[in-house]
């Protein structure tokens, strides 16, 4: 590492409907520098380097090098075609053209699931009764992370030997499993208007309109134009039975994908429940289907009633995990001392 790798860095987190800036000092306990966040739409600008460089111009603030969390799969670790988002990204070119020393990308939920490290107290909400797990706490843990936003996120965190490394995944494409009988209707309804169903179809801002509209074709109501979040609102005051209807169904099966997902990765030590959808989704996912469901694995329902659910509430995890990364850059550790 040269030098510059304890100075200030760029933070990026970009989505498919926002990209945030913000700016790390790797020498803090908190890294993250809370007066430096911003918060731009992708709709509105050109590219990341413009929008870089106005970020840079309104805060007045100096950076070295940049760490850049993209919703897409990195290739060979310089380039990123950002799902949801007609940006294409170049780690040299964009480099280069912001006068960095380097620009180090990496998925979006590698950066969320390094971002675990660094939450605290109020951060977190336990979904379930079970006590929080304490990151570092044993020589060898597996964590997994997931979150519904403008798609699903999906990573892993491994901590090994007082070492963290995170797992980059597109696990949110995976194929949709069906389970119960209002799964597999589901299912069928989608299926005949998408053809093969991911998660994703079912458990992101969209997904929710997915679930909507299978419901009211299940029961055979009209539905109405919605969108998300006028689905959440009309649940949250009670006004429309399918609204409450596709929130608890989207609980449910939301419990069930992360459920999988711990059987996948072995994450026998804790899940994360992270993205914009989990605070307005809280109080169904405390309701109990969607640990119901998280639980119900058959021969291993007894290994999963073991295993913590936790609520993201923090509202800059990507960022966070961005400053976690720049941690790590800098040769701190993000482990406590045992």
């Amino acid at each position: 590492m040269s030098q510059s790798s304890s100075a200030p860095t760029l933070l990026v987190d970009l989505g498919g409907t926002n990209v945030r800036f913000g700016v790390a000092d790797p020498a803090r306990d908190k890294p993250l520098l809370g007066d430096s966040i911003r918060r731009y739409r992708v709709a509105e600008h050109e590219s990341l380097v413009s929008t870089a460089k106005q970020y840079l111009a309104d805060t007045g603030l100096k950076v070295h090098r940049a760490i850049v969390a993209a919703a897409g799969r990195i290739v060979d670790g310089e380039t990123v075609k950002v799902t949801n988002n007609p940006w294409a990204i170049s780690a040299q070119q964009t480099a280069s053209a912001l006068g960095l020393e380097y620009v180090h990308l990496v998925n979006d939920f590698a950066a969320q699931s390094m971002a675990v490290t660094l939450l605290q107290g109020d951060d977190l909400v336990d979904v379930g009764k079970l006590a929080r797990p304490i990151i570092g706490a044993e020589d060898e843990q597996t964590f997994a992370i997931v979150g519904p936003g403008t798609g699903l996120g999906v990573g892993g965190l491994l901590v090994r030997g007082g070492h963290c490394s995170v797992l980059q995944t597109e696990g949110g494409h995976a194929g949709f499993a069906a389970h119960t009988p209002e799964d597999i209707a589901i299912l069928g309804y989608l299926n005949h208007k998408y053809g093969r169903v991911s998660n994703e179809r079912l458990i992101c801002g969209q997904g929710l309109v997915n679930l909507y509209d299978a419901i009211c074709h299940i029961v055979d109501a009209q539905p109405d134009d919605l969108k998300p979040e006028d689905i959440t609102a009309r649940a949250k005051d009670d006004s429309c039975p399918l609204c409450t209807r596709t929130v608890e169904t989207f609980a449910g099966i939301f419990g069930s994908v992360a459920g999988d997902l711990v059987l996948t990765l072995g994450a026998w030590d804790g899940v994360y429940l992270t993205g914009g959808l989990i605070p307005i989704l809280l109080p169904w996912l405390e309701r109990g289907r969607f640990r119901e469901r998280f639980e119900a694995k058959g021969r291993f329902r007894d290994i999963m009633e073991k295993v913590p659910t936790q609520a993201i509430m923090n509202p800059e995890p990507g960022l966070l995990g961005a400053a976690a990364l720049a941690v790590l850059e800098s040769g701190r550790s993000l482990l406590p001392s045992r």
